[in-house]
Parts: structure tokens; sequence; C-alpha cells
């Protein structure tokens, strides 16, 4: 007989296999998958978006070589018609660089491209310096990051303390605080 325990554990495998008729086609019953597998609910649809989502009280940050220039608000966001699209409404866009004057731009819907870092402002856009009381006002406008540009396609008013402009579209360059103006341009002084 043998009188160590561990030498008696050779006993369990060789009685796992001797049983094994026993217990392995109720287990292999049990574990065997059932119902059937349909490849329709795995697939994706063709009008299925990757990403959906709604959000409330949205703050977006600009940001330019490592620094901070924009800070975009808006009272909602939701995903657009197209991947790496974020539509807005009620935004609100402040310069927080140091690099010029403040600037803060208000408008009733917005859209912001991922990829291409391009903001688009819809609906009643207000530009406003308030150090120097200076007003843009128009209902489209375009802000490139990557090239700094801002374009208006549709009419223009400025209005300062020394003038009154309007034009039929504008472009301006951030980057070397240039103005393009075009389309019957007037100004009253």
């Amino acid at each position: 007989m043998i009188r160590e325990p561990r030498n008696l554990l050779w006993i369990i495998p060789l009685l796992l296999l001797l049983t094994s008729p026993l217990w392995e086609p109720p287990l292999a019953d049990f574990l065997a998958p059932h119902g059937g597998y349909d490849p329709q609910f795995s697939a994706k649809g063709p009008n299925t978006p990757i990403q959906n989502f709604t959000m409330d009280s949205v703050s977006i940050t600009l940001t330019s070589k490592g620094m901070a220039e924009w800070q975009i608000d808006a009272d909602q966001a939701f995903t657009g018609e197209r991947d790496n699209e974020i539509e807005m409404t009620g935004v609100r866009a402040m310069y927080i660089g140091t690099k010029r004057d403040p600037t803060n731009i208000q408008s009733e819907r917005g859209r912001y491209l991922v990829e291409a870092r391009e903001l688009v402002l819809l609906d009643n856009v207000l530009v406003a310096k308030p150090t120097k009381k200076e007003e843009l006002r128009t209902e489209e406008l375009h802000y490139f990051d990557d090239s700094k540009m801002a374009v208006c396609p549709g009419k223009v008013s400025i209005q300062t303390p020394d003038f009154k402009l309007n034009a039929g579209s504008m472009d301006y360059d951030l980057s070397t605080d240039g103005f393009d103006f075009q389309n019957r341009v007037k100004v009253d002084l």
C-alpha cells in the first residue's frame, strides 16, 4: 500500500480517464451552443453611423502648436451628417490666445469639421472686439485653423467708431491682419 498522499495524485487523472464515458456525453451536450447563428446581426447597416451622440453644454478648445487659441462653447452639440463632423447650436467662441486682441463670437448654429480643422458659423454671426469697439455681422463665417483664414462668403457688415463698411463677401487673414472685401463694397465715414 502507498503511504505518501502525494504518490496518490496519479490516480486522479486515471479515474477521470476511466470514467469519461459516463460524464463526457452529458457535459458535451450542456456545453454545445443552442440556437442558430444569423450573420445579419453582426453586419453593419449601410446607413449606420459609426458614432452618434448628443451633448448639452459643450466646450471645445482649438490649439495650435501646443498653445490654446480659441475656446468654443455651445448650448448643444450632436453628430453631423458625415463622420468627424460636430453640429452645434447656441455657439459662443472666444479668442484666448495672447497674440491678438480679445475677440468674442456668437452664432445660432455652427459646425466643426474635425479632420479639416474648420469651424463654420451660421445664422446671425456676430464677431466683436470689445477693446476696439468693432463689430462684424454676417450670416455665414468659415474659420480655417490651419491657414488662419476667416472667410465670409455672403454679405458682411463691419461697424467701428470711425466707419461702417458693407460688402458682398470678405476674406480675412489672421496671420497678417489683412482684409479682402469683394462685391459692392460701401464705406460710410
